[in-house]
């Protein structure tokens, strides 16, 4: 009989979780629709890399930072190393148009510092969720 229940419960709820709404943006909230506009890379000494992107539509500087951060995984696997380390990214904003100015050190070993990024599964990770790269 608990089984039964178990069971009866299990399909109600169910049932009842399939006439939920799903979650929409809140009013005055736009889905996130990012336009991503290019990335400029200069070499700025051996292994020390800047990158420069630009996009519309970003929620916040996250989404400029992972741009950059993809840019930077791409970059790292094209030059022939596996580990790329963040140094730092300021973020702009000038109307409609974000723009990011990052500097990464890109090397063939796991460097040394918290901000380390694993070039390969990054840029797997970057092809997921749409990102483009280098």
């Amino acid at each position: 009989m608990a089984m039964a229940l178990a069971t009866g419960w299990m399909a109600a709820a169910a049932g009842l979780s399939a006439c939920a709404p799903t979650p929409t943006p809140d009013a005055g909230e736009t889905a996130f629709a990012p336009d991503y506009k290019g990335i400029e890379t200069i070499l700025l000494d051996g292994d020390l890399v800047n990158f420069r992107v630009a996009m519309t539509g970003a929620r916040n500087d996250g989404d400029v930072d992972a741009y950059a951060r993809c840019a930077a995984a791409q970059y790292a696997l094209i030059r022939g190393f596996g580990f790329a380390r963040h140094v730092r990214t300021t973020v702009a904003q000038t109307g409609e148009i974000w723009r990011g100015d990052a500097v990464y050190t890109i090397s063939a070993a796991l460097p040394r510092g918290l901000k380390t990024i694993d070039a390969e599964v990054t840029v797997r990770d970057c092809g997921a969720q749409g990102i483009p790269t280098v």
